[in-house]
């Protein structure tokens, strides 16, 4: 281990943040996160997992879960929570905060910086005295192809 925590390169071991758990590079955890990258909505873990089997991937829907919360807890995918409950995921294509317009039929998603959402966001916090706000938006509506009738 090197002083900050991580496994030396090569090792094919990462420990996952706030875990203290090592999880160990595999066939499945790729494929996993190569089919999470193949797409630019957000998926379901059920989803993501009948995309793999289709593709001849013996990959557990468990696996499906544990990978995909290991790379949430490690903020290199985006979470949200749909209206009927059912957690999705999507790869980050920037590190910093942002936002997500997404189309409410195909799931197309672009990710926004909206600062003017955090400068309403400081505003409206500091007018009531929070401090150490957090805070996320997400906008929903039908993007180009879906209103042209293509998806």
């Amino acid at each position: 281990m090197t002083d900050a925590g991580t496994p030396p390169r090569g090792s094919g071991r990462r420990t996952a943040p706030g875990r203290g758990t090592t999880v160990r590079n595999t066939r499945q955890g790729d494929a996993v996160s190569s089919a999470l990258a193949a797409t630019n909505a957000f998926t379901s873990a059920q989803d993501l997992h009948a995309r793999l089997r289709q593709e001849g991937q013996s990959v557990g829907l468990t696996t499906v879960y544990r990978h995909l919360q290991m790379l949430a807890d490690r903020g290199e995918v985006d979470v949200l929570r749909r209206d009927d409950g059912e957690t999705v995921y999507r790869r980050c294509t920037t590190g910093t905060h942002h936002h997500h317009l997404v189309c409410r039929r195909c799931g197309h998603t672009v990710e926004i910086a909206g600062p003017e959402i955090e400068a309403w966001t400081s505003a409206v916090a500091n007018a009531e005295g929070f401090t150490d706000v957090v805070h996320t938006v997400e906008i929903y509506g039908t993007c180009a192809t879906c209103a042209a009738g293509g998806a």
